[in-house]
């Protein structure tokens, strides 16, 4: 977090930089072709977080190559634990540096490196899974689920912007919050959004009925991160995740699926956060819970059915 990220103590997240788009056409000259780009993430970050649950619930593995930062992070940004072999880069700011040597601040995953132009086409995180799901479709595995039908877009944009807004940003205006009014208000907020899931999820197995779709893949990683970090780390402490009985298990429903439970590394989450974090956790000091078991049966399959 940089001190431009902070107004009036609340916290305002930093404007992505890369907001070109690959497309099927290849309109804006970055057409969508297997092998060309090359996504960078971290396990720990939420928002690169989905874009591995996309990649892999649509079979894009080979056609979009992935490389994973270590998950500690310093003043110097993201770190390749061996020199990324595609770019040669030893930090993710390099190939920041290189696509505009005036770049200031943070240095963020995930973004996608195209191999032609050897520059970012994005870091726009929004809008990377929704590219993934719309213009990459040639590449998709036979019987893909499509994620972002168009018919339900809509409703799925309008849940997104209040998830984004209160749980997915909310967690981190409350924790990065140097004002009591500005972490109260992103407190307030995220635990008003979490009853109506809460609500939501009682009669639905997923947040649009029997099909996952866009929308869980956003709600996902923060729900994932709760207990382990955000609770404690960002004093997010009304409730648990673990206390929300259909968050919870509808939680755990989504982790039973690889897409989402193999790429969930709760090692790197909690490293990142509580050692990189020292404006919130000096000492580094790593915490050993929540001893809780992710894959406890659900009990989801029978919404499905009703």
């Amino acid at each position: 977090m940089t001190a431009q990220e902070v107004e009036r103590g609340r916290f305002v997240r930093q404007p992505n930089r890369f907001t070109a788009r690959i497309t099927a056409d290849g309109a804006g000259g970055y057409p969508a072709e297997a092998g060309r780009y090359r996504l960078f993430v971290s396990y720990a970050c939420p928002w690169a977080h989905r874009s591995l649950i996309v990649r892999r619930l649509l079979g894009l593995e080979d056609a979009l190559p992935a490389a994973v930062v270590d998950p500690i992070r310093d003043e110097r940004g993201w770190r390749f634990p061996d020199p990324d072999p595609v770019t040669g880069a030893a930090f993710l700011s390099e190939l920041y540096l290189a696509s505009d040597p005036s770049f200031e601040g943070r240095y963020t995953v995930p973004c996608i490196w195209d191999t032609v132009t050897e520059r970012l086409v994005t870091n726009d995180f929004p809008n990377i899974t929704t590219t993934l799901e719309t213009e990459f479709t040639a590449l998709h595995a036979p019987g893909a689920p499509d994620l972002y039908p168009e018919a339900l877009r809509p409703e799925i944009d309008e849940l997104n912007d209040l998830v984004y807004n209160t749980v997915n940003n909310g967690v981190y205006k409350a924790g990065f919050a140097t004002a009591q009014d500005a972490y109260e208000d992103a407190f307030d907020a995220l635990f008003a959004t979490f009853d109506r899931l809460e609500e939501r999820l009682a009669g639905s197995r997923y947040l649009f009925g029997d099909r996952i779709t866009e929308a869980d893949v956003r709600l996902y990683p923060t729900l994932a991160r709760f207990d382990a970090v955000y609770y404690s780390h960002f004093k997010c402490n009304l409730r648990r995740l673990a206390d929300h009985p259909n968050l919870w298990a509808y939680a755990r429903d989504l982790y039973s699926i690889p897409a989402f439970g193999e790429t969930t590394n709760f090692d790197h989450i909690k490293r990142h956060y509580y050692v990189t974090q020292r404006n919130i956790n000096p000492s580094g000091v790593v915490p050993k819970g929540p001893l809780v078991d992710w894959t406890a049966p659900h009990g989801r399959e029978a919404l499905a059915r009703a």
